[in-house]
């Protein structure tokens, strides 16, 4: 079978900091972090967490009061985000021109509309109520955001979601790119968006032990991947969308290419459902490679899943180590988890996003706060500071709970 090119053509994003993409990048590359410290109204207990949040999104006046009413958040940041991706993707949200019955949409989520029913539990047992809202299974459905977008955008071909915990929207990708390299779409529109800030979710992760440790005037630093002083991660909001075309299609409507997507590897550790394995993540890695005809040598950097856990940092290095050889001293590995936070099920696209915009702008952000690394992380060239380098292609890593690894390979388009 013939294998086409896949162009990335749109790029979507709700950002935290509440600008366009060019300035989330640009505060990306400057260190800025955009975790706040969280407490709600909560009773009896108020939450009083790191987060990262999207407090200039408004959801009435992007998508419609009507349409925003029939949404839980998760949807309504990813709805935004696709349409974001696919104006940027120079891509008409009216009639048509052409067909658009094989064209589809591939979807991540880990949590869904888990607002909506915690809301419902809220109405029944706080409140007393005999019944809940008669819109709350829309609501609350994981297919809720991939379903929105199809709709509002006249897409026929697969709508599909994937709940993979945090490496929901990479694989969300991977079957996207699949789909248009084998020619059976010549256009998908994915990503991925969540909103873990449900109580009972927080007090979840909050209950594993691994959420940073900080309070007001420490939380913009919580997050420290890699570094010695880490402490654990920051959950966060927030919806991303890639639009992937078939490069032919893309050149033949004058379409802007931002970078190809060049391969994908996806693995299971099989081992354990909370311990990462580093053999797992090998596998990943090397498939990914192996998909894009790449070898290690072609790789200038990789944006890590770098959540700041004790366990998980120095396995995904390890795991880098063991691929890279020799030449893991100079790769440029950053989490940029430090600044946007974890976004579960949306991370995934964040950071593709990102290892995208990187490749276009020849620059790397950095791993903000890192300090001194933790000498159980190192062998690769961490990047403390967000700088300018020349760089041919990328790996962006996802590694979820269940042992899922998601890796995606991306290359630069020169002029």
């Amino acid at each position: 079978m013939t294998q086409r090119r896949v162009a990335i053509t749109g790029l979507g994003l709700v950002s935290p900091f509440g600008g366009d993409l060019p300035d989330f990048f640009a505060r990306l590359l400057a260190g800025e972090s955009a975790v706040h410290f969280l407490q709600t109204d909560d009773v009896p207990r108020p939450l009083a967490i790191p987060f990262v949040s999207c407090p200039g999104f408004d959801a009435d006046a992007e998508l419609g009061k009507p349409l925003a009413g029939t949404m839980d958040r998760f949807a309504q940041l990813g709805t935004a985000a696709a349409y974001r991706a696919w104006q940027d993707a120079g891509l008409s949200r009216g009639q048509p021109a052409e067909n658009r019955e094989n064209w589809g949409v591939s979807w991540g989520t880990a949590l869904g509309g888990t607002l909506a029913y915690e809301k419902g539990y809220k109405e029944l047992w706080i409140k007393g109520r005999e019944r809940v809202s008669p819109l709350s299974v829309i609501l609350g459905m994981n297919n809720a955001a991939n379903a929105h977008i199809s709709i509002q955008l006249g897409l026929g071909g697969v709508s599909m979601s994937h709940t993979v915990a945090c490496a929901s929207s990479a694989i969300a990708i991977g079957e996207a790119f699949r789909r248009v390299r084998s020619g059976e779409a010549p256009v998908m529109l994915t990503g991925g968006s969540d909103v873990p800030q449900a109580y009972g979710v927080a007090r979840a992760w909050e209950a594993l032990r691994v959420m940073a440790n900080c309070d007001e005037k420490t939380a913009a630093q919580a997050c420290r991947p890699f570094s010695a002083g880490r402490t654990g991660l920051v959950l966060g909001e927030g919806g991303a969308a890639l639009v992937l075309e078939d490069w032919e299609h893309a050149v033949a409507r004058g379409a802007r290419i931002h970078g190809e997507m060049v391969g994908y590897g996806t693995t299971c550790d099989h081992s354990h459902l909370v311990r990462p394995d580093a053999a797992g993540q090998v596998r990943a890695l090397n498939m990914a490679l192996a998909d894009a005809g790449l070898t290690p040598a072609d790789i200038d950097y990789v944006n890590a899943h770098g959540t700041a856990t004790a366990e998980g940092d120095p396995v995904e290095i390890a795991a880098l180590r063991t691929v890279f050889g020799e030449a893991a001293a100079r790769l440029a590995v950053s989490g940029t988890k430090s600044m946007h936070g974890h976004q579960l099920g949306a991370a995934g696209a964040i950071e593709a996003i990102i290892t995208v915009l990187a490749l276009r702008e020849q620059a790397i952000p950095p791993t903000a706060h890192l300090g001194e690394p933790d000498p159980a992380c190192a062998g690769v060239d961490h990047v403390g500071t967000g700088r300018a380098q020349q760089l041919r292609a990328a790996l962006s890593n996802s590694f979820a709970f269940g042992g899922s690894n998601a890796v995606l390979a991306f290359r630069a388009v020169t002029p």
